[in-house]
């Protein structure tokens, strides 16, 4: 989640300044960037256990820790709550799940790179703190209780207003990690072209990197039980979003949809407000119960966008987030795999003529099978299987037209190989580790922290 913006005070006086803030992230195709975002737990390595905040060896002294290396600190409340440095920010989920948003890139190489570059860091600190950083979408041990609440206004109150939308919600906010990737449009036709692709396609993803079968210790019957947790933590803001593929879907159409997202908050001067479940189209209009007569800027706008969570999310950008938090190698495998199919046009037009004739129904079969299924969900005549190798050959063809080579002369394809064992042998992350547990781990859910520590 984001740290706290630097306020946009621009009074909102109609919806058209609403749509015109999203179409000005439309941008030429040689301004297109890469914008990679990964969320780790982070586990004291003595016993396994949730690192609180404060401490020693807490989440605070991990942020102060960083600072070595030139990050600079931003504070809420007298609390350090991110780090910000060159266009990169290292931000605090509500559990402490450590994400690094890192800076927009001109390559998967780059942002490999910076991946690299973080995780060395932060594994040279938790040494120094005895902590370690676990890639999994759901964590595999801590129940919800034992986790511990990092001190941000709006995850307070967040945290009053899920449970009275889902079962789930603070599941979501405390116990998953995903990995994600944020890519850029040209035009408002591309970018509704891109959107229907990622869209549709989101599932796919969600099985290639499926990698959160345990909950509480022990098998839970998902592949990602991290992407279960989305059907049922709040419908006003999940979902996907069939008016994508309606007629007519526009900037203002997605306009539309988020003004009619429940709020959660208003930040001012300083603090967050509490306007849970209001709507912003009467705040627009001067009657938020909490703001009597106060109309919202643009900077309440830019947060607002930040409270909508479908599998595809548009700001200024779209945000591919179907993913689940996983291996190393599987953290640049990401955006490759999203950039490949939506950056190149030979590949995008491939992929939209893969899923143009899928109907809603069989877009809704794919998101309710695969956390369960993964790999292995019946489709058509096939299963996931086989529509995730027709996407890879796409994705792989895209990045060699890109043609962005590293010093050895590689394209960014070399980043979708560590994807070829899953569509070789059709087992996912999770499919592995479950095996692993039944075999030689032997049931013991603690050797996921061993193993699978960065």
């Amino acid at each position: 989640m984001s740290a706290p913006a630097k306020p946009n005070v621009e009074p909102i006086h109609s919806k058209a300044q609403l749509v015109e803030y999203i179409a000005e992230g439309s941008k030429p195709r040689e301004s297109w960037r890469i914008g990679t975002e990964h969320e780790k737990f982070v586990f004291h390595l003595a016993d396994n256990s949730p690192v609180a905040y404060e401490g020693d060896n807490g989440i605070r002294a991990l942020l102060q820790g960083l600072t070595q290396f030139g990050w600079e600190p931003v504070e809420e409340n007298g609390h350090v709550i991110a780090l910000t440095q060159n266009g990169a920010n290292i931000t605090l989920e509500p559990g402490g799940q450590f994400e690094l948003s890192g800076a927009p890139l001109l390559s998967v190489h780059q942002t490999c790179r910076e991946t690299n570059e973080h995780l060395a860091q932060v594994k040279e600190i938790g040494q120094k703190l005895g902590v370690g950083f676990l890639g999994l979408g759901f964590n595999p041990k801590w129940k919800r209780e034992d986790i511990p609440w990092m001190p941000k206004g709006r995850y307070a109150i967040m945290r009053r207003y899920m449970p009275l939308k889902g079962n789930l919600g603070l599941d979501m906010m405390l116990r998953t990690c995903t990995v994600q990737v944020n890519l850029d449009f040209s035009s408002e036709a591309d970018m509704v072209k891109k959107y229907r692709v990622a869209l549709a396609l989101q599932p796919i993803a969600t099985a290639l990197w499926a990698n959160s079968p345990f909950v509480d210790g022990k098998p839970s019957g998902f592949e990602s039980f991290r992407a279960n947790i989305w059907t049922d933590t709040d419908p006003d803001r999940t979902g996907l979003l069939p008016f994508v593929f309606e007629d007519g879907m526009s900037f203002e159409r997605h306009v539309d949809y988020v003004l009619d997202v429940p709020m959660y908050f208003v930040y001012r001067d300083g603090k967050y407000i509490d306007v849970a479940g209001s709507s912003f189209r009467d705040f627009m209009q001067g009657k938020l119960a909490a703001l009597p007569g106060e109309l919202p800027t643009m900077g309440d706008w830019a947060d607002h966008l930040t409270t909508v969570f479908p599998e595809v999310r548009l700001k200024r950008y779209l945000e591919m987030r179907g993913a689940d938090g996983g291996p190393w190698r599987r953290l640049c495998a990401l955006p490759a795999y999203w950039v490949g199919l939506l950056y190149d046009t030979v590949a995008l037009d491939a992929a939209w003529d893969l899923v143009k004739d899928w109907s809603m129904e069989e877009r809704a079969s794919l998101r309710a099978g695969v956390p369960r299924q993964g790999l292995k969900t019946p489709f058509r005549k096939g299963t996931v299987l086989d529509i995730a190798r027709q996407t890879l050959k796409i994705a792989r063809d895209g990045l060699d037209r890109r043609g962005e080579h590293d010093q050895f002369g590689r394209t960014e394809a070399i980043f979708l190989e560590t994807l070829d064992r899953s569509v070789e042998t059709g087992m996912s992350p999770a499919d592995e580790m479950l095996a692993d547990f039944a075999g030689r781990w032997k049931g013991d859910i603690d050797e996921v922290y061993r193993e699978h520590c960065y």
